[in-house]
């Protein structure tokens, strides 16, 4: 663009009043300052801006500016832009800017912005905490369009833009971070607004996108750097973790729903006390139990939420694991799972969590889990889980877990003289849960083998150790262990001659297939070329079906030797007593 058409285009917008102009002038004008800002040629168009009868019209160039970003266009050109013009008018231009983002160039329209946005900010003298607020909001809400990087690679390939976006974030907060610093204690409301309005842009972070980035601090990802001045931002600006964790809720005019503050407090929780962010800043007054108590709202919120994802649901095992360790075995009391937090509802949750870990990792991870808490228990809090795990969990490889807890409770009463012990009537109470089947006789003994089991070995266990026992205790367990035996036996027989017949069935069925076999083989076998070809008629071989059918017959004589071994225990004892 020559120098005649540059000055005629800006008279043409001098003498022409901005009603009269059309829309062929405005895109002249854009035209005008995309080719000035690309090519240096600024100096009529400054002193077009510097005319402050014109500055109202400068917003047209926001646009130009974000497209033209160094190095193809000149840096100081912009910089006198954004001295020139009025802060306010550009502001306004430029939040409108981000507003209307196209999808694909989120990144690299906020990237080209933030550096100009940020010197309109600091120009504004009134007012600048509620645009300050107003921008970080808009910006965050663009940013979560995009993906969340989940691996290694992701992250370093950056294909979106967001470990990016969220490093100059850091750097675009910074200013107003180091002014709240500088006040020390000294703060006006404009400063308390600024304070509010960085704490919601730090809580927005927290559950979006760090929630959901897998953070590791061994490679020092961009992402876990953001999470690490985000962490670092909060007590700057004089914001107390453990208040914010323990005590607090958002000011007023916050965004965020009840439920969406309680996530980012979550990832609060996980990156102070599993990634150990700021840790030592932290308050050691708190009791243990205390933290975990508060801790295990911020577990439910993610368990009720996110529980079929499967990043989330290790977060939520790793935060629940690092804070019961801290516990000191059998302390936690039993008033606690009276709580909210600890209701049947979130015993639940954890069971599905074990679940998910089972597949995800290892069975060993799930059951870690579990076993931790049952040991951070007490006897009575212990005693009140275990009925509660056997009447909801319906879950034959839980309650067997359970079942066997008892017994080593049981044992260990037997060792520790204290006052509350399993060995009365609260052994009593649990007995008659587990002695029983659900379904009577028509229980399925295969699917519920391990409950079974464990429940015969705790019931062996506890008459072998009848010493232990009070005289009424002992009577009230000999007629528990009758009444299941003489259920367990019926079920037993069913269960036998079921499987029984299935097996013969099967054998049967083979021979016919095989005889089958032969004579289809010797009546082919003179038609040359003709090969046979095997289908798969089940998804599981008649020889899976064999073994499982016979497996099934062996437990049951597992069961009737256990049965008969507690016969002959309790036979021994009566003709002592006698």
């Amino acid at each position: 663009m020559n120098k005649d058409q540059v000055i005629k285009i800006i008279q043409r917008w001098r003498n022409t009043e901005e009603q009269d102009l059309k829309p062929e002038d405005y895109q002249q004008f854009e035209n005008l300052g995309s080719a000035c800002l690309a090519e240096g040629e600024s100096e009529q168009l400054l002193k077009f801006i510097q005319d402050e009868k014109h500055q109202s019209r400068c917003k047209q160039l926001v646009p130009v500016m974000t497209r033209c970003s160094p190095p193809r266009a000149s840096a100081e050109m912009s910089h006198l832009f954004l001295k020139t013009c009025r802060p306010n008018e550009l502001l306004h231009s430029m939040l409108e800017l981000v507003e209307g983002i196209d999808p694909g160039a989120i990144s690299e329209t906020i990237l080209a912005l933030l550096p100009h946005l940020q010197t309109a900010l600091l120009r504004l003298d009134e007012g600048r905490a509620a645009c300050v607020g107003s921008a970080l909001r808009a910006l965050q809400e663009q940013l979560s369009r995009l993906p969340v990087p989940y691996t290694e690679q992701q992250e370093e390939a950056d294909e979106h833009g967001l470990c990016r976006c969220c490093a100059a974030l850091t750097a675009f907060t910074k200013p107003f971070v180091e002014e709240l610093k500088r006040k020390d204690g000294n703060t006006t409301a404009e400063d308390e607004e600024l304070r509010t309005e960085l704490l919601k842009f730090c809580m927005r972070s927290l559950r979006e996108p760090l929630l959901e980035a897998e953070l590791n601090p061994d490679r020092k990802s961009p992402l876990w750097l953001f999470a690490v001045e985000i962490m670092v931002t909060l007590p700057a600006i004089r914001e107390p973790l453990s208040g914010l964790l323990f005590f607090s809720s958002l000011r007023k005019n916050t965004p965020m729903d009840s439920s969406q503050f309680k996530e980012a407090r979550a990832c609060l929780a996980y990156l102070l006390f599993v990634q150990l962010i700021t840790i030592d800043s932290f308050p050691a007054v708190f009791s243990h139990v205390f933290i975990l108590q508060c801790n295990m709202d911020y577990i439910n919120q993610l368990l009720s939420r996110y529980l079929t994802m499967s990043y989330l649901s290790m977060i939520t095992q790793a935060l629940f694991t690092t804070t019961l360790k801290r516990v000191q075995d059998s302390s936690l009391p039993v008033s606690l799972l009276d709580l909210r937090s600890f209701c049947r509802e979130r015993v639940r949750h954890l069971l599905q969590v074990m679940n998910l870990l089972n597949v995800l990792l290892q069975r060993e991870s799930g059951l870690q889990l579990f076993q931790l808490l049952i040991n951070k228990l007490e006897a009575e809090a212990k005693h009140k889980f275990f009925r509660c795990m056997l009447k909801t969990s319906n879950h034959a490889g839980v309650e067997s877990y359970i079942i066997k807890n008892i017994r080593n409770q049981f044992e260990f009463s037997t060792k520790v003289r204290k006052r509350w012990r399993f060995l009365g009537a609260e052994l009593i109470s649990l007995l008659r849960l587990v002695l029983c089947l659900p379904q009577g006789a028509d229980t399925d003994l295969l699917s519920s083998m391990d409950r079974v089991m464990e429940s015969l070995n705790l019931l062996r266990y506890v008459l072998i150790r009848d010493k232990e026992l009070r005289t009424n205790v002992w009577e009230e367990l000999c007629r528990l262990k009758d009444e299941y035996i003489k259920m367990l036996r019926v079920c037993i027989g069913i269960s036998r001659a079921y499987y029984s017949s299935e097996l013969k069935a099967l054998r049967e069925d083979q021979k016919l297939k095989a005889r089958e076999a032969r004579d289809a083989a010797r009546s082919l076998a003179s038609v040359k070329g003709l090969s046979l070809k095997h289908e798969k008629v089940s998804s599981m071989s008649p020889e899976v079906q064999q073994q499982v059918l016979q497996s099934a017959l062996v437990t049951f004589d597992l069961m009737e030797s256990l049965i008969v071994r507690i016969e002959e225990i309790t036979e021994e004892k009566l003709n002592k007593l006698n």
